[in-house]
């Protein structure tokens, strides 16, 4: 059975037994505009103090193979890294100006992507973040970020 979520006034489909799971384990629905909101929705938990997403793949982010897309892959990553860097930092804006990204494994349609970034390196103006994406006990990618602190405006 498929449950329709809304988040910023658009309905995401998920099966009701993995966004039942999630919320059991203390995951909340990220809000999100633009861009992610093709992609998402996110889900956030704190553990320990520190971030961890998650990602229910469905059909929308299949590649031609049937499998889940790259770039899904890598924009969870970069998102993900990029929230962690503005919670450990308290910094509002940030920008992605490197994003390194190796993959391992092919994620399938209907697992549930985890991203649990973990700050290196903070410096007056940039924030170096790795994170790996699992299923499971699998990882599917690996990824380190370099994000620049914006000034606000």
């Amino acid at each position: 059975m498929t449950t329709r979520i809304k988040e910023n006034g658009k309905m995401h489909g998920i099966t009701d037994k993995t966004a039942a799971k999630l919320k059991s384990e203390g995951f909340t629905i990220v809000e999100a505009t633009g861009f992610i909101q093709l992609i998402g929705p996110f889900w956030q938990r704190l553990v320990d103090d520190e971030l961890e997403f998650a990602l229910i793949t469905e059909d929308k982010h299949h590649n031609r193979r049937g499998l889940v897309q790259g770039g899904v892959t890598m924009t969870f990553a970069d998102r993900t890294c990029g929230m962690t860097a503005r919670h450990v930092s308290g910094k509002p804006k940030m920008a992605t100006v490197q994003l390194d990204v190796h993959f391992v494994e092919s994620g399938k349609i209907g697992e549930i992507l985890i991203s649990r970034p973990r700050v290196v390196r903070a410096t007056r103006s940039l924030i170096f973040v790795n994170t790996e994406v699992t299923v499971e006990k699998r990882c599917i990618a690996m990824a380190s970020g370099v994000f620049k602190i914006l000034k606000s405006e």
